[in-house]
């Protein structure tokens, strides 16, 4: 069971990462269609990269669960934890190495994405290969998921001018 689940939250590091680089240019390649800016990097924020981690991991949890769900009782709490711990790696990874250093840089902030994949692949996998959990908490995750999505949505259409939502190339918030 453990090595089963294991190799597919190793598989999803790849399949998420690929996704979410594919996620980072579908905006412009789309013509700048509005329907696609819910899902894509509509800019160069740190939040519009946070986006590239949850829309992937989503769909990578969804195959996934057709494939690992008697295998698990932890299925919804894991990848929900997973999704949070990957936009809290990539935040907290940037900001910390740009305060550092004073600026960022593109090997940096892939290696970053990369790694918060992996950090939330491995969240999830140690949650899936637990005893089950309460009730309670796999509806509180459901909402948590639910709730993390429509954020991500809303806040590209209207993003509140904070430093996590601005172009770092044009200084603009939201949708050029």
């Amino acid at each position: 069971m453990a090595k089963t689940i294991r190799k597919w939250e190793l598989i999803g590091i790849g399949i998420i990462a690929s996704v979410g680089a594919v996620l980072h240019f579908a905006f412009e390649w789309s013509g700048e269609l509005r329907a696609v800016a819910a899902f894509a990097a509509v800019n160069e924020s740190v939040w519009e990269h946070l986006k590239l981690t949850y829309w992937p991991a989503l769909l990578y949890a969804a195959i996934e669960y057709r494939k690992i769900k008697n295998l698990t009782d932890n299925f919804i709490i894991a990848k929900t934890a997973g999704i949070y711990v990957m936009p809290a790696a990539i935040t907290g990874l940037f900001y910390a190495y740009t305060t550092i250093t004073g600026s960022d840089n593109l090997i940096a902030d892939i290696v970053i994405f990369v790694v918060a994949i992996a950090l939330g692949q491995l969240t999830s996998y140690k949650i899936l290969a637990r005893e089950q959990l309460s009730q309670n908490l796999h509806r509180l995750s459901l909402a948590g998921l639910i709730t993390l999505g429509i954020i991500y949505a809303v806040f590209t259409f209207y993003p509140p001018h904070v430093p996590i939502f601005m172009d770092s190339t044009t200084g603009t918030y939201g949708i050029p």
